[in-house]
């Protein structure tokens, strides 16, 4: 992948002043690619004070209503949250994000690397959109990051990872047997597949459908399946439940 596959993704952001400062922190780093969730009102005056020579990252800038269709057309989404525990998703720091997204050589396809709102964070639902965590390690006698500055500390980290940022920028399109994992999309449709396959074998009798879908969407993201990949798996499970039926007929 490349740097310019890097999509951030501030949800709920309430001041203007600090999307300014992200769309500064991030051309400082190379990156452009920026949408917004469902914004507050954002005065704007204060958000170009802020961008200085970075207003372009702005006016380039998408809006959706929810993440999820922010996230659609990505291959693998990271949530940043200080948020962990025993049900939460496995957690990375930014520099093993950065080193796990550019080891990433020939998956094409955008990334999304998702912020919550200044005050809350991200919600649980936000969280359970995402196939991965990270988190900046901080002092716990004071763990709250300005929205900004944990965008700057990923950007860097991004930036450092990538080689200065610039190396691959100009990496020629995927060809025909190059690796292009399914985008998020893809991921959700095969989940569905796959858990509807089960459902029909009576698999779930007991609750847990949505949990193990979650579970399953974020192992087939972190994969990197491809589309002829995903194919060949959802067959698996196909013929697993013909072969089931087979068994059970009289």
């Amino acid at each position: 992948m490349r740097m310019s596959d890097v999509t951030v993704v501030l949800c709920r952001p309430g001041e203007g002043g600090n999307v300014g400062a992200v769309c500064r922190a991030m051309k400082n780093m190379g990156l452009s690619r920026l949408c917004l969730v469902a914004p507050g009102p954002l005065d704007v005056a204060a958000l170009l004070a802020r961008a200085v020579h970075a207003d372009d990252v702005w006016q380039n800038a998408r809006t959706f209503e929810t993440l999820a269709e922010a996230v659609a057309g990505c291959r693998f989404v990271v949530g940043t949250t200080s948020r962990r525990g025993k049900k939460r998703k496995t957690s990375m720091r930014p520099r093993e994000l950065a080193a796990w997204l550019a080891g990433q050589g020939g998956a094409a396809g955008r990334v999304a690397l998702v912020f919550g709102n200044e005050r809350a964070g991200l919600d649980a639902d936000e969280i359970n959109l995402c196939n991965a965590a990270s988190h900046i390690p901080v002092s716990e006698g004071f763990p709250s990051l300005n929205l900004s500055h944990a965008v700057q500390v990923y950007a860097y980290e991004l930036f450092l990872a990538f080689g200065g940022g610039g190396q691959n920028a100009g990496a020629p399109p995927s060809v025909k047997g190059e690796w292009v994992p399914l985008c998020r999309a893809a991921a959700d449709g095969l989940t569905k597949e796959i858990t509807d396959t089960l459902a029909g074998l009576g698999f779930y009798k007991q609750p847990g459908r949505e949990e193990q879908a979650r579970f399953l969407r974020d192992v087939i993201c972190r994969a990197g399946l491809t589309e002829r990949e995903g194919r060949y798996l959802k067959g698996i499970f196909e013929k697993a439940a013909r072969l089931g039926s087979q068994k059970t007929a009289p």
